[in-house]
């Protein structure tokens, strides 16, 4: 018998993937949470129905969440992830040699886990010394931190359930208080597709909070639609404007320098949603 696994991305389109077994099934405190091997995409986290991650297109998320903003930032040391359990984004974000301290604040301790046993290569560096793991609500950390953070990386899932105030107006000014005076923060804000309001309200949010506004996209096939966007917000620093003396040596599969500005070049419906 085949068994196969269609994630419902709105309620007349899915993507479906082929099941080769299914390691883990659980309700945990927040979150339906299943582990699953896929045929096509190896290892793949499915919360509340929705992919997370996968082994085979990780790299493309992670990559694009860490370092647009940390090599737009000139000496980023300080580091919050919020969210990201999977450990996808600090794997990344170790890379840089100028971060002293990355602080992980994942709601969902099941998710970090899990992760470990069945992503080892995604979580493989939530043990570095230079990482503090915190399971905690992300949106609490944000409201109890002051000029605190160089960069914030806002790695949830998608607005439902408890990620929801993670995409509210006052959750990213709490930000703009928790970063430093030359402080950026990033938050993936799903697909032009599907959810075009949602752009449209976050960058409008976001840019009367932060004088630079900017939205930039990626590829990453098993997300809804495959064409996925993210807003940074910057104090100080354009991600536009980034000298090419900051660019340092990184192994990397999907970022490259040519590619950190490209990112901000949008096809003209996605550009129409923020004018």
């Amino acid at each position: 018998m085949e068994l196969w696994f269609t994630e419902k991305q709105t309620k007349n389109f899915g993507i479906t993937a082929k099941i080769k077994r299914t390691y883990v099934t659980e309700q945990t405190e927040f979150q339906k949470l299943d582990m699953v091997e896929t045929e096509e995409f190896g290892n793949m986290l499915i919360l509340d129905g929705m992919v997370m991650t996968t082994q085979k297109d990780e790299f493309v998320y992670h990559e694009m969440v860490a370092h647009v903003p940390l090599f737009t930032h000139p000496n980023p040391r300080q580091v919050l992830v919020v969210g990201g359990g999977d450990g996808g984004v600090i794997r990344e974000v170790l890379k840089h040699p100028s971060v002293q301290k990355a602080t992980l604040v994942e709601i969902d301790g099941k998710v970090i886990e899990y992760s470990k046993q069945y992503l080892p290569e995604i979580a493989g560096e939530l043990e570095n010394s230079r990482v503090e793991v915190k399971v905690d609500d992300g949106f609490m950390h944000i409201a109890m931190s002051e000029n605190q953070y160089d960069v914030i990386m806002v790695d949830s899932t998608e607005p439902v359930g408890p990620a929801a105030k993670l995409f509210e107006k006052g959750f990213y000014e709490g930000i703009s208080k928790a970063l430093k005076e030359d402080g950026i923060f990033v938050a993936q804000t799903d697909n032009p597709w599907f959810t075009p309001e949602l752009i449209s309200q976050v960058y409008k949010d976001v840019s009367e909070i932060f004088p630079i506004t900017r939205l930039y996209t990626a590829n990453i096939p098993t997300y809804p639609s495959g064409l996925w966007t993210f807003t940074i917000g910057s104090k100080q620093y354009d991600p536009l404007e980034v000298n090419e003396e900051r660019f340092h040596d990184i192994e990397t599969k999907y970022w490259t320098k040519e590619l950190h500005k490209a990112a901000f070049a949008l096809p003209k419906f996605v550009a129409d949603l923020i004018k």
